[in-house]
């Protein structure tokens, strides 16, 4: 489970809320006709923009990153290279039954195992090396494409929820001056028109840009997941060495974890004789 953005959703709402407690009451800032403007039009807009299913689809990645959890480069490598030991030692045709112990299944399964599974199985078939890549590549690709329209999603709502914002003020100010008959009920009526405002800049700034770039990261996470296993798999099926291969796939990770990585492969064994 991803803590980090359940803490930043319910740390920004937690400090707008006790910011609204300070000054007055709470009931003070909802308005139900001013929610319905700037969510219903947010909606609205990104159903004219994308289809319905794309809009769907991009709520359910999102919840997505709240479920799973993302490998770290050094551990999908050290995923890989205990594969690439396994294929050294037993021949391709291993990694079959090494891949039902290895990657996770159900609810235990990671970001990058279905990937990994299917990258394996390609090994363990006899696949030609170029088709294998070719494969990989296109679902690479492919899975860009789609998260990049999850994100176009979000940053469509990010920017039409202050617009209906605006539009939900504009009206409250019209209603407003229509009325200006009676003084005493300017201020309140100016109140509840800059409400919407108010409504479109949280759900853009709080939630849909946030979650955008959220999307953003954890697309790049993945690309590079991926790369890491393709470039493995090729490794493999090239009967490259594993301690080789180790350190080209180390080419991915930062100088700082590289230098990390390499301490801790030269660290003895528990056990072993000195």
């Amino acid at each position: 489970m991803d803590i980090a953005t359940i803490i930043g959703l319910i740390s920004a709402t937690g400090l707008i809320i006790a910011a609204i407690l300070q000054g007055g009451d709470l009931a003070t800032f909802l308005n139900i006709p001013g929610l319905l403007i700037v969510v219903g039009g947010t909606f609205a807009s990104s159903f004219v923009k994308f289809s319905l299913k794309d809009v769907i689809n991009s709520i359910q990645v999102v919840m997505k990153t709240f479920i799973y959890k993302m490998e770290s480069p050094d551990e999908v490598i050290e995923k890989m290279i205990f594969f690439a030991r396994i294929a050294k030692k037993d021949g391709l045709i291993a990694l079959e039954g090494a891949k039902k112990k290895r990657l996770g299944t159900g609810k235990n399964k990671k970001g990058g195992d279905e990937f990994a599974g299917k990258a394996l199985d390609y090994l363990a078939d006899g696949y030609d090396e170029q088709l294998i890549e070719d494969l990989l590549s296109k679902d690479i690709r492919v899975t860009a494409q789609r998260h990049a329209l999850g994100q176009n999603v979000f940053k469509g709502m990010g920017a039409a929820a202050p617009a209906f914002g605006m539009i939900g003020t504009l009206i409250g100010l019209v209603q407003m001056l229509a009325n200006m008959s009676e003084p005493s009920s300017i201020g309140p009526s100016m109140a509840v028109a800059l409400l919407t405002t108010l409504y479109g800049a949280l759900i853009a700034n709080v939630a849909c840009l946030p979650l955008a770039d959220k999307l953003a990261l954890r697309s790049q996470q993945e690309f590079e997941t991926r790369h890491i296993i393709l470039d493995a798999v090729i490794g493999m099926n090239r009967a490259i060495s594993p301690m080789v291969l180790e350190q080209s796939l180390s080419l991915y990770l930062a100088p700082k974890a590289r230098e990390e990585r390499a301490k801790k492969r030269a660290r003895p064994k528990k056990g072993a004789k000195k």
